[in-house]
């Protein structure tokens, strides 16, 4: 696969990555036609599906709004999708916004006056609410109520509005930044874990068919097994893998096309891209496997410091291929073993050195 990169295979590419977790513009029809609406559709994160559907039976057979949710985990592995589906599950509307979006309290004054009786209020990234907009929820989480003041100076008085009961879910991907209060709150708190390959392999069986592409079971675990645990990244994989498969093949997709495609797309067979692959470069060859600082790696890949920090260390850390130490970053022996190399004398994980 290697020849496929000899190009340039320290560069960080142009415009956005095909193995990222982040939502792109490429992802709004592949959720609009593939997200599950209901809990028997939403494949994998079993515990969290047996929990909910026991807490949506209840609410629906005592005929009461469903308590408030908490959802947390990485980007891409479903809290938005899952959050539909409960809204489903209860036959109700789900209105959608996030905690940026909403600058002042009269923003979400507005949205919360205007949801009907046990509707779905999501709000994505939550921790990133104003701490102004946090005081106004509490009381609407709580009371279903809110208080307003109307006018200003002496005139000024507080008017307290009742609301409908509603269940508000809120989704982050940073558990630490909520405040406590806030945290409180939620009845019910649940973390999305990254998938297996057998659970996105059915999961890119299941769009595959949505998508009337033919692909056998070899050729959606080819396509798992690149997708970073994440179902976002797997179908992204898989709407490219049909493109490649379109054009330089006959449509149907085997484990063969898959890996041709995404050798073609440089995503290795673990998942990394090229940039990945320079870090590691970098770490293993430039440095020769001695401790890096953040600063200096950065530079070296020509990348930020927190790009690198917050959007290509946590995979390759979830790999082993990385370790943190006190000096800085070094490549552990997996990552000398991917690269086809032998780890010189140092390196974190060998044992005898010392």
């Amino acid at each position: 696969m290697t020849d496929v990169w000899e190009d340039d295979p320290y560069a960080s590419g142009e415009g956005e990555r095909l193995v990222s977790a982040e939502f792109t513009e490429d992802d709004l029809e592949i959720d609009r036609n593939l997200r599950p609406r209901r809990l028997e559709e939403y494949l994998g994160q079993a515990r969290v599906k047996d929990n909910l559907a026991v807490l949506i039976e209840a609410a629906r057979a005592r005929d009461e709004v469903l308590d408030h949710l908490l959802l947390s985990g990485p980007p891409g592995l479903g809290k938005t999708t899952l959050a539909g589906v409960v809204a489903g599950e209860l036959g109700v509307h789900m209105r959608q916004t996030s905690g940026p979006a909403i600058e002042r309290a009269g923003d979400l004054a507005a949205i919360l006056t205007n949801l009907e009786a046990r509707d779905v209020l999501f709000i994505d990234e939550i921790h990133r609410l104003n701490r102004a907009v946090e005081e106004v929820l509490y009381p609407a989480m709580e009371d279903f109520s809110i208080d307003i003041v109307i006018g200003k100076g002496p005139a000024a008085r507080s008017l307290r509005l009742d609301l409908p009961p509603f269940t508000l879910i809120g989704a982050t991907t940073r558990t630490g930044l909520l405040t406590g209060p806030l945290r409180d709150r939620f009845g019910m708190a649940f973390r999305l874990e990254y998938y297996t390959v057998e659970e996105l392999a059915a999961i890119v069986r299941r769009s595959a068919g949505i998508l009337g592409v033919t692909i056998d079971a070899e050729g959606a675990e080819e396509i798992a097994r690149r997708g970073r645990g994440t179902p976002r990244l797997a179908n992204r994989l898989l709407k490219r893998v049909r493109d490649y498969a379109q054009v330089r093949h006959d449509g149907h997709i085997t484990e063969d096309v898959a890996a041709e495609a995404l050798a073609f797309f440089q995503v290795d067979h673990v998942g990394l891209d090229r940039m990945d692959l320079a870090i590691l470069e970098t770490l293993t060859r430039t440095f020769s496997g001695r401790p890096v600082g953040l600063n200096t790696l950065a530079a070296a890949v020509s990348e930020d410091p927190e790009t690198l920090e917050d959007v290509y260390e946590p995979f390759l850390l979830q790999l082993g291929f990385l370790a943190r130490t006190p000096k800085g970053r070094q490549a552990t022996p997996r990552a000398y073993e991917h690269l086809g190399m032998t780890p010189p004398a140092g390196v974190p994980g060998q044992g005898g050195l010392f």
